[in-house]
């Protein structure tokens, strides 16, 4: 199975709840670093966490696939 192929089949429908959590976690964590006021360095921290683990975790969900 190619990488194409993969990312084109069929997701299981908890994945498909996880990517959707995660592209959350992603929007918040970059809306939150894109924030046009100065926050405290511990938020803008946290936010590029949120960020890179909801990125992450969107990847990995997009990857599975269901066994047919």
């Amino acid at each position: 199975m190619t990488i194409f192929q993969r990312l084109t089949a069929a997701t299981p429908s908890f994945f498909k709840k996880l990517r959707t959590i995660s592209l959350l976690l992603a929007a918040a964590g970059g809306a939150l670093l894109a924030a046009p006021i100065a926050l405290p360095d511990i938020i803008v921290q946290v936010a590029g966490y949120l960020a890179v683990a909801g990125s992450v975790a969107t990847a990995v969900s997009q990857a599975a696939v269901k066994n047919e």
